[in-house]
């Protein structure tokens, strides 16, 4: 019975979602089994695209589909807690996309279904299964760099308002700080835990998202500047200095295929490790292998990460005077 397919079902079919299901199709054991679009067509041509036996245009539906396992959402933040919780609530498992949710609370609500219900629930945050990112969390931990001192990350590029509504839709909890800013904020965590205090400032839009915002997390001996942008661009490198040396991310750095390693200024070593097509592969794989053990969540992002990692943004969300 191991070797059976494990069948999923997605809701929310735009872009993330196009390259999730990409990904899929390299898994052996993973099989999509249904999607839900409220727009019927885009569901048949997606279904069409990744080879989905099953279409609707409810994700009620869905939902309900005995078949299905384990349920993809990736539809706008504003709407993951409830989909979330009703999906755990009908027996799913659930990879819901990042951010979670656009506070605490349902952060707080959403986990507690996936105990209440006993199934698998975990926040899409891929780029902390890829290959590259893993060897370096080996690396810092065997203190090849020491004890870090600072941490440069950033996730900037321009955005459309005409081609990318979503990204500037205050409704849809479209900004930087949500959409791309829980990246370089979850690096920071990955490597040095909860900041003792957090220092965010915003340039705001006329409806009052954040275009961009730039935070410093201050720890006891250590301190990140991190920077998200949806108006300008960046290298999108990420560099973690220690007191023996520093690791450099291949940019772009949150699905980096490498990384560079040097010790006393001097390049010490250059890793290459390549991502299964694009990298949403290893979080499906760990998704499996928690279904498989009976876990309901991962030990390599926690429900206590996600909970973390949420109240982070949540302080600079009040910082900065979002309006969600």
């Amino acid at each position: 019975m191991e070797n059976r397919k494990i069948k999923w079902g997605i809701i929310g079919l735009g872009n993330i979602a196009n390259q999730f299901a990409a990904d899929l199709l390299l898994v052996e054991d993973a099989e999509l089994t249904a999607v839900a679009s409220r727009d019927i067509s885009k569901a048949e041509q997606f279904a069409e695209k990744f080879n989905a036996s099953r279409i609707y245009n409810s994700y009620d539906l869905l939902f309900e589909d005995k078949e299905v396992e384990i349920i993809y959402i990736a539809t706008p933040h504003n709407s993951h807690a409830s989909l979330s919780i009703k999906a755990l609530e009908n027996g799913k498992h659930v990879i819901c996309e990042k951010p979670m949710s656009l506070s605490y609370k349902d952060t707080k609500l959403m986990i507690e279904a996936s105990k209440k219900f006993n199934r698998f629930f975990m926040e899409a945050f891929w780029t902390r299964f890829i290959p590259s990112v893993q060897d370096v969390l080996q690396k810092i931990n065997s203190g090849v760099i020491g004890s870090i001192n600072y941490i440069k990350a950033d996730f900037a590029f321009h955005g459309s308002e005409i081609e990318n509504k979503r990204l500037f839709d205050k409704d849809l909890g479209g900004g930087a700080l949500f959409d791309i800013g829980v990246y370089p904020l979850f690096l920071s965590y990955i490597l040095l835990g909860k900041p003792k205090e957090i220092i965010a400032k915003a340039v705001k839009h006329k409806n009052d998202i954040d275009l961009q915002t730039s935070m410093i997390l201050q720890y006891e001996s250590a301190q990140s500047v991190l920077h998200a942008s949806i108006v300008s661009e960046s290298d999108m490198k990420a560099s973690i200095s220690g007191s023996k040396g520093r690791i450099e991310l291949n940019s772009p750095w949150y699905v980096a295929d490498g990384y560079s390693l040097f010790i006393n200024d001097e390049k010490e070593a250059v890793v290459s490790l390549p991502t299964l097509g694009k990298g949403y592969s290893h979080e499906i794989l760990e998704c499996h292998n928690c279904i498989r053990n009976n876990q309901i969540e991962s030990e390599l992002w926690s429900h206590q990460n996600s909970l973390d990692l949420s109240k982070i943004v949540e302080e600079i969300k009040i910082q900065i005077k979002l309006p969600f």
